[in-house]
């Protein structure tokens, strides 16, 4: 006769185990993601890297970014095995225990587990296409449209301003330059949107231009970056002093705000235009 009391014993223990072992996983990762935002948001050369590495993958939160750069330092689009699979691609059995780790909502919508994701130099097969805008086309002009929607302020035209476009925070108005050409134009807008969108309509007591200047070009720069634009980095010289004396929380709440702005409103513009095809991760894959 089966000694079921030893045997649910030891299944009890077994099971103990493993979740102390998948805890130490969890706090480990977090402790190197926290890690990898403070060196982000010290050093400019890592900031650049990661607003490339997030305009790359839009939909991935900052903290998985931050974690995959810290373990994948060459990384460029990167998903979970699944997903690479679905994009018709399939991750090279030399690289199956080189993945990097990152933080995925469990299957019960409680608590987060750890995923492995592969860089697309770690996969092979269908060539995988992404969203490009150009000037003077149909789908330039609906991604336009898009951007526009989202400005919280009235939009005019003056073809005297020496930019692209520019939020004038007094009044509360948003001005764009025609006169430029689609692609200054669209890295302007977003800019300046989110400008208009951090002031608020005014009910942000705390907004200053200058304050947001490094957060609104960074959402500028990943939106480009998403729709392969071209636009230089935004100006990093004030970098380390923008966080300086912040702890790794309050970095990476600074990170997620750039990263949660670019997000929506790239979703919007890529729904407007109807891409072929992109490496977009399950709403799972992309949190925390």
């Amino acid at each position: 006769m089966a000694n079921l009391g030893k045997i649910i014993s030891d299944k009890s223990t077994a099971d103990a185990k493993w979740r102390e072992e998948r805890q130490a996983d969890k706090e480990t990762a977090a402790a190197l993601r926290d890690a990898s935002v403070i060196q982000i948001t010290k050093d400019p050369e890592k900031f650049a890297r990661y607003l490339e590495l997030q305009g790359d993958n839009p939909s991935y939160s900052s903290g998985n970014i931050a974690l995959a750069m810290a373990q994948l330092p060459e990384a460029t689009v990167v998903h979970t095995r699944g997903h690479w699979k679905d994009l018709g691609r399939f991750v090279l059995d030399r690289e199956l225990k080189n993945g990097a780790s990152i933080f995925t909502r469990s299957a019960t919508g409680r608590g987060y587990n750890l995923t492995s994701v592969y860089d697309i130099a770690q996969t092979q097969s269908r060539e995988l296409r992404t969203p490009q805008l150009r000037d003077n086309t149909e789908a330039m002009d609906a991604a336009l449209t898009s951007l526009l929607n989202f400005s919280p302020v009235q939009v005019v035209a003056d073809e005297n301003l020496s930019a692209g476009a520019y939020y004038d925070s007094r009044k509360m108005t948003l001005a764009i330059n025609p006169g430029y050409s689609d692609s200054q134009v669209f890295a302007a807008i977003a800019a300046e949107i989110a400008q208009t969108r951090f002031h608020d309509r005014g009910r942000n007591p705390a907004y200053s231009r200058e304050n947001c200047e490094l957060s609104a070009q960074s959402v500028s720069y990943i939106l480009c970056r998403r729709f392969g634009i071209q636009r230089e980095l935004p100006d990093l010289t004030g970098m380390t002093n923008r966080c300086q004396g912040w702890v790794a929380e309050d970095r990476l709440a600074f990170l997620k705000e750039i990263q949660g702005m670019s997000r929506q409103i790239g979703s919007s513009i890529e729904k407007t235009i109807a891409p072929p095809q992109r490496a977009t991760p399950s709403r799972r894959e992309a949190e925390r």
